[in-house]
């Protein structure tokens, strides 16, 4: 236990050690440990670098009507911000968490067998962030499609929540959105392995990256018995509100990182509000968030953070809670 003074002032013995590792063949699986380095080469003119589906301002008509090669060069973008947001996801909002409780400097009193877990992760997190930067460098090179990058919106997002939250609560703010994006992240890796139509290189590096965060996934559900448990009842009812905010904040589309994309494609303003505007509107935006994140919310669920009713409606009035028995 650290001298200094815990921020998590829940009971000592809260949570029943049930703990099973998923990292038993960490050194015969992981992707660091095992993986090639994913090399580009030449792609086929019939390929695309990112799923036009899963790409909605490729479908509006001011792109369709634009110059030759504008689909592509969004995509191209697109594929940019999803190896950008890896990279800085790992570096700024996961690592930082995992270095903490491989080290024990968290007060959440974890199993030895989770500390040693988390040391696998950071590892696995940092060549994440490394291949992401890696094949973007790559693509770059194959396509000579300028790199504009800004950073991903989370990052400013968070910034802003951690301002806004109660003093008490500015010390798990950080924990709580790796729980969040740990959870989540498996599922939206989970299809692009199978798209023939994305260059070997890009499936196969996302194949690797879905592997990994299939057993960080199981890790961080883990996790999170131990840290709500390990929240005073006063914290926990402060913090509960806030959760809506941070499944939205990973989720929502970069519509700043998309409008710069627009920009640089070559629309003028005017036109790249209207495609941005027209392509992802509010109530679609809000239904496929909250599909995307029943299972966080049922984990939520499972350790009473629902329980609050500030809480629940709080994940109501974001919308999250549709279709889900709770």
């Amino acid at each position: 236990m650290s001298a200094k003074r815990s921020l998590f002032a829940g009971p000592e013995s809260a949570v029943v050690d049930d703990y099973r590792s998923k990292f038993a063949n960490w050194d015969r699986r992981a992707s660091v440990r095992v993986k090639p380095r994913r090399v580009l080469g030449r792609v086929p003119d019939e390929q695309v670098y990112f799923p036009p589906e899963l790409v909605p301002v490729v479908s509006h008509p001011i792109v369709r009507a634009g110059e030759p090669g504008l689909v592509r060069h969004l995509l191209v973008q697109r594929l940019y911000q999803y190896l950008h947001f890896t990279t800085e996801l790992e570096s700024v909002a996961v690592l930082p968490v995992t270095l903490s409780l491989s080290r024990g400097q968290d007060d959440l009193r974890l199993t030895a067998a989770m500390r040693e877990d988390a040391f696998k992760i950071t590892t696995d997190e940092a060549w994440h962030a490394q291949f992401s930067y890696d094949l973007m460098a790559q693509v770059a090179a194959e396509t000579a499609v300028p790199l504009h990058l800004t950073e991903p919106s989370f990052v400013r997002r968070l910034d802003v929540i951690r301002e806004a939250m109660e003093a008490e609560l500015r010390g798990v703010q950080s924990l709580a959105f790796c729980i969040v994006s740990e959870t989540l992240i498996s599922a939206i890796l989970a299809d692009l392995p199978q798209d023939r139509r994305l260059p070997e290189a890009v499936r196969e590096m996302v194949r690797d990256h879905s592997e990994d965060e299939g057993k960080h996934h199981a890790y961080f559900r883990s996790v999170l018995k131990y840290f709500w448990h390990s929240l005073s009842p006063r914290q926990r009812s402060r913090l509960g509100p806030w959760l809506p905010e941070l499944v939205v904040t990973f989720l929502e589309p970069d519509y700043g990182a998309i409008r710069d994309s627009l920009l640089t494609a070559g629309l003028t303003g005017t036109e790249a509000e209207t495609v941005l505007a027209e392509s992802y509107p509010g109530d679609s935006v809000r239904a496929s968030v909250a599909e995307a994140s029943r299972t966080t919310i049922r984990y939520f669920a499972e350790v009473g953070a629902l329980d609050e009713p500030a809480t629940r409606e709080a994940f109501h009035a974001a919308g999250l809670t549709a279709g889900l028995a709770l």
